[in-house]
């Protein structure tokens, strides 16, 4: 839940609907500017409701009886109101209205679903990730408003049919005029992300039964990017009297000999150099992205570059050991030095990791398993991703079984 919010409950008569002077009363939930009403199904005489008290005056038997009623009702809506927050759980007044009616399960809606995943998430997955996630769940959102024409829908259609149409949706949706359609591993993303919302629901029992079952991912398998040895040497040959293409070959150049990412070479202070097993200089950081511990033993032309800005007008006033720029200039500058370098591949800066995994360790028989703890990946199959691109290694590993088998 959020740290506060605004609730509220209010007891109302439709006056202009009355017949005989009897009108229906309805109970109002507000919370956080969202409201739904209730058909309590009670009428009372309009000359005897008190707006302001939110009761019926007099102290007949009919408005005892109708005024403990109402009390009960505000008791039931308050304590429902609680429950939620005690279960930690994504609100609305609509979950409200379906508790009390009974109809709690058939009419939890997928905009609970998205507050409810982006509360407890938000202290489990990095900024980055939640702002992915907020991007797809707002794809899913404008799904929602074209195919069902209402800005919400219960959870219960979610069905294999809403996965197939969102799909649908995700391949023919062209974000801004003059942009190509969304790619297959693109829209694969925000699908991946609505099943592990669908997933939580179904693990919650919110749904009966997970849509996913029958749907298969379709991830077309591409080759990582990373540079090759001669271009690798060709962007750390590069001169440049431009200070700010200097300092982002230095830093490209820093994580293709770590296998830092660009997010974690900026936090980086001179705590986390440390005197590694060997009693040499190592790298020890958190990845920001995951969480996950990495140890990296510090190369010389690493070294040099933490030694060359350790006294530089960009770090000298902080305790980080290299300069920090924003990632959107980074990769832009990133394309002059390609440019420079005569390097026809879309340069990135992530380029850099997947160079020190192929070109820099791999490439150099450095084990996959080595190289898995190096990156800080979770997974070995994760690494065994750039295995099958470098084409060095295999060979050189074919020509040491020839000479074996003969």
């Amino acid at each position: 839940m959020r740290a506060s919010s605004t609730f509220s409950i209010l007891f109302w008569v439709y006056a202009k609907r009355a017949i005989n002077n009897k009108a229906n009363i309805y109970v109002r939930i507000t919370l956080d500017g969202q409201r739904v009403n209730i058909s309590l199904k009670r009428k009372v005489d309009i000359t005897s409701w008190d707006e302001k008290l939110q009761r019926a005056t007099g102290r007949g038997k009919d408005a005892r009886i109708l005024n403990q009623y109402l009390n009960e009702v505000q008791t039931k809506i308050q304590r429902i109101y609680e429950q939620f927050k005690s279960e930690d759980r994504g609100l609305n007044p609509q979950m409200i209205k379906a508790r009390f009616l009974g109809e709690d399960k058939n009419n939890l809606s997928f905009q609970g679903l998205i507050i409810y995943y982006n509360e407890k998430m938000q202290h489990k997955l990095h900024r980055n990730t939640m702002a992915q996630y907020k991007t797809s769940q707002r794809y899913m959102s404008e799904f929602i408003s074209m195919e069902f024409n209402m800005n919400d829908i219960p959870l219960a259609k979610l069905k294999y049919s809403f996965i197939v149409g969102f799909e649908s949706f995700l391949r023919s949706y062209i974000p801004r005029s003059g942009q190509a359609k969304m790619g297959n591993n693109t829209a694969m993303k925000h699908i991946k992300r609505l099943r592990r919302m669908v997933t939580l629901a179904y693990r919650m029992e919110w749904i009966d039964r997970d849509p996913f079952v029958n749907f298969k991912m379709k991830i077309e398998k591409k080759e990582r990017g990373f540079l090759t040895m001669t271009e690798l040497q060709a962007v750390e040959d590069l001169t440049s009297a431009i200070e700010r293409l200097v300092v982002v070959r230095d830093l490209f150049v820093f994580s293709c000999y770590t296998g830092i990412s660009y997010s974690d070479i900026i936090e980086l202070t001179n705590k986390n150099i440390v005197s590694g097993i060997d009693g040499n200089p190592w790298i020890m950081a958190t990845r920001t992205k995951t969480g996950t511990p990495f140890k990296i033993p510090l190369l010389p032309k690493a070294g040099h570059l933490i030694g060359k800005y350790s006294e530089h007008v960009r770090t000298c006033d902080t305790d980080h050991l290299l300069p920090k720029l924003s990632n959107q200039k980074l990769n832009s500058y990133l394309k002059e030095i390609a440019d420079l370098c005569g390097i026809k591949k879309n340069l990135t800066f992530h380029m850099a990791r997947h160079t020190f995994a192929t070109t820099v360790t791999l490439s150099n028989g450095v084990p996959i398993e080595t190289v898995s703890k190096l990156l800080g990946h979770t997974k070995l199959s994760t690494t065994q991703i750039y295995a099958r691109v470098v084409e060095r290694k295999v060979s050189d590993d074919m020509t040491l079984l020839k000479s074996k088998i003969g």
